[in-house]
Parts: C-alpha cells; sequence; structure tokens
C-alpha cells in the first residue's frame, strides 16, 4: 500500500507520516505540488492525502494529475477550515474519496486511508 502524502505543515505530515507507517504503509511525505508530480511519476500510489491549502503550488493540480497519471489513486482531502465543507469537493475532484478535517486523530486518518488502499 503506497500512500502520498502533500502537506505544507512538515511536522503535521510527520505524524500522519507515523501513523501510516505502523499501518505497514508505504509513506512518501511532500511538501508541494512539483513534489508530489514527481512522486507520481515514478510511484504507483494507491492513497494521496492532500491538504487544500497547499502553500507551494495548487490541491487541485496535484488530484488533476494523478487523475491522470494513477487513475486507480483515491483521494483523501485534507482541510484546517470551512472550505468545501459543503461537500462540493467532490465535485470538483472526482478522485477524492473523503473530506476530513486537519485536527482529525492521525490514527483515524490511518484508517481511513488503510481502508481505501484495501478497496483501490
Amino acid at each position: 500500500m503506497h500512500v502520498l502524502i502533500v502537506v505544507s505543515d512538515r511536522k503535521l505530515g510527520m505524524v500522519w507520516k507515523q501513523h501510516l507507517l505502523a499501518a505497514r504503509c508505504r509513506v512518501d511525505l511532500v511538501a508541494g505540488q512539483d513534489a508530489a508530480v514527481a512522486v507520481l511519476e515514478r510511484a504507483d500510489v494507491r492513497v494521496i492525502v492532500l491538504d487544500l491549502g497547499l502553500a507551494e503550488g495548487s490541491a487541485f493540480a496535484v488530484a488533476d494529475y494523478a487523475s491522470y497519471r494513477r487513475p486507480g489513486a483515491k483521494v483523501v482531502s485534507i482541510t484546517r477550515d470551512a472550505l468545501f465543507s459543503d461537500g462540493s469537493i467532490f465535485q470538483h475532484m472526482p478522485n477524492a474519496c473523503a473530506f476530513l478535517p486537519a485536527r482529525m486523530p492521525p490514527s483515524d486518518l490511518a484508517a481511513v486511508v488503510e481502508h481505501h488502499c484495501r478497496s483501490s
């Protein structure tokens, strides 16, 4: 199970990564669009944990590229605010499979990711 975490907050990303490693996932952690695209070009990623508020590049560009390069990959979108709280993320990002708050317990995130890795 290969997971790509794309998040600007490195500390938060490391917490998520540790929980996913404990769930026996292979994990790449990157901070922005260019690095995410580089991983998607070389790796068979099954789930992308994607911070919608990226400081470097666009989360939508990452999801769009993933839908082209890795059409089976699912996107777990993460937000720190009420952005897309109406569920419209699923209309804007067809490969989105979940919409979660950044402050959720990391063990819950790992469970969601593990579920979607198995179903992909």
